[in-house]
């Protein structure tokens, strides 16, 4: 029974201790002048976004108007950014996702797509295939009035917004 008693008193010790620590390191911190809690501040290492800097438009539907200059007949591509960097869209045969992410000075990075598996006829998965390989190579972007411009390695994907 003495034991019971001695590691309830132990138990109740460690809780009262482990009580009292972060009253001290709040008072710790406010005593060596910093605030208590976190705090954030700014790396100066770390390129800041300036006010040129635009906002990748997210929620919002884009349809292909042309590759490289090449207009896009039939069913065209689309493409949408959800706010999880969720891609989602059609591409002229199939539908697709990938994980994309918007970064500084108007870059973009396109993962692995997740591609459902209709066939079509070969022009159309052609185009489909050009169209998912310039999404896929993209490195930059720009908006010009209704116009999203995708900058790839071999050229330049752009879109329309949709209605």
């Amino acid at each position: 029974m003495n034991e019971v008693l001695m590691n309830a008193l132990r138990l109740a010790a460690l809780l009262a201790a482990l009580a009292a620590v972060p009253a001290a390191h709040a008072q710790t911190s406010t005593t060596l002048g910093r605030p208590a809690g976190p705090t954030r501040t700014v790396d100066t290492k770390v390129p800041q976004p300036s006010q040129q800097d635009k906002i990748f438009p997210l929620r919002s539907i884009w349809t292909a108007v042309s590759l490289n200059g090449k207009p896009f007949t039939g069913d065209r591509p689309s493409f949408s950014l959800d706010d999880q960097l969720r891609a989602r869209g059609f591409g002229g045969c199939n539908n697709y996702s990938a994980t994309t992410y918007p970064l500084r000075e108007q870059k973009l990075a396109v993962g692995p797509f997740a591609l459902t598996k209709k066939t079509c006829d070969k022009a159309t998965m052609a185009s489909e295939n050009a169209f998912l390989i310039a999404l896929r190579t993209s490195n930059q972007w720009d908006i010009t009035g209704p116009f999203l411009t995708i900058h790839t390695q071999s050229g330049e994907l752009k879109f329309e917004r949709a209605l």
